[in-house]
């Protein structure tokens, strides 16, 4: 049985040379230690043998089997790292050859205009705040100071959910909400989506961005309000920039007014960019009206403020030229990527 043993592991061996793959070792390993294994058939017929036959015997199984299992952990260990360095080498990269090119991203215009009037207003002491794109009529219309048989509550002017909630055609709703939900004093710029019912075309769509501006606190005059315009307007459009009030009407404001800039195309000398005035209108703004902070609880023998609301497609056509506000909403990445 000693001989038997010793014939069992020089073959094993010769057999664990000449495995070259991890299923040779497997086949190896349930020939010899398997449940009808020569070596588990040789441990079961122990049992026939004297005590001390058996006890030799057993000595010299055990031996021959962690020797066995010895070499055939170091073998799988040799099949796996040559197998390992075979896949390396097959999958070797060519690090001389050039890569892939990169395709950088680049924010949309609309977005690098929103965020450039964020950036300048932040630096101003402005804190932005966000109301939601469906709001109620009362913060819409009717705590604007916009009484019911006004034009913009018309229902061809807008989108109504019910009588009582709408798709906001300004971000002014957010006002009244400020006005109810923030501590006095403040300064807050309001960027977000507007919708309207207007029909598309090369200055029109309806649903478009705007960036509300409104302060509140004492002392607050026109020259505040002008100041804080004019010095936008020059961070925008450059230094030399200069700004002209107009007198208008805004049921949310008084006195209220249209600010327009010189055309920075031309330098004010007249183009087709300005239609010849020299100057481009870029949005309404005036004092906030008493009867608007009186909706929002704000004590207006104490408090004064002003409200500026600006279309941001209206800057972006105007700051990189575009002609078309279409454009800007039909995603055509060779149109975007010329703003990186």
């Amino acid at each position: 049985m000693q001989e038997k043993l010793a014939k069992l592991l020089e073959e094993a061996k010769e057999q664990l040379n000449n495995a070259a793959t991890l299923a040779d070792t497997e086949e190896i390993r349930v020939k010899v230690l398997g449940k009808k294994g020569q070596l588990t058939e040789i441990l079961h017929s122990m049992g026939k043998l004297p005590p001390e036959e058996k006890k030799e015997l057993g000595m010299a199984a055990n031996k021959v089997k962690s020797e066995f299992e010895g070499l055939l952990q170091s073998k799988v260990e040799d099949v796996k790292n040559k197998a390992k360095d075979a896949r390396f080498k097959a999958e070797k990269i060519d690090v001389t050859e050039p890569g892939a090119e990169i395709a950088y991203g680049v924010e949309h215009p609309i977005t690098q205009t929103i965020n450039e009037i964020v950036e300048i207003f932040s630096s101003m002491g402005y804190s932005v705040y966000e109301g939601p794109d469906v709001d109620t009529v009362f913060n819409t219309f009717d705590g604007l100071n916009s009484p019911e048989n006004h034009p913009a509550r018309d229902l061809t002017d807008t989108f109504y959910i019910n009588p009582d909630v709408v798709l906001r055609p300004h971000t002014s709703s957010c006002e009244v909400r400020a006005e109810k939900e923030l501590p006095l004093p403040y300064k807050i710029i309001v960027p977000g989506r507007c919708y309207r019912c207007d029909t598309p075309d090369a200055t029109h769509s309806h649903t478009f961005h705007q960036v509300e501006m409104m302060v509140i606190d004492e002392n607050i005059t026109m020259a505040d309000l002008k100041g804080s315009l004019d010095y936008m307007a020059k961070k925008l459009f450059g230094p030399e920039t200069k700004t002209k009030f107009r007198p208008h009407h805004f049921p949310f404001t008084e006195p209220s007014a249209e600010m327009d800039v010189s055309c920075f195309k031309c330098g004010g000398k007249g183009c087709n960019v300005c239609k010849g005035s020299g100057w481009i209108e870029i949005l309404g703004c005036g004092m906030t009206h008493p009867h608007v902070h009186r909706v929002g609880g704000i004590d207006t023998e104490k408090y004064t403020g002003f409200a500026v609301g600006m279309g941001v497609e209206r800057i972006a056509m105007l700051k990189y030229g575009i002609d078309d506000i279409r454009l800007l909403y039909e995603n055509d990445m060779r149109f975007i990527n010329q703003f990186k």
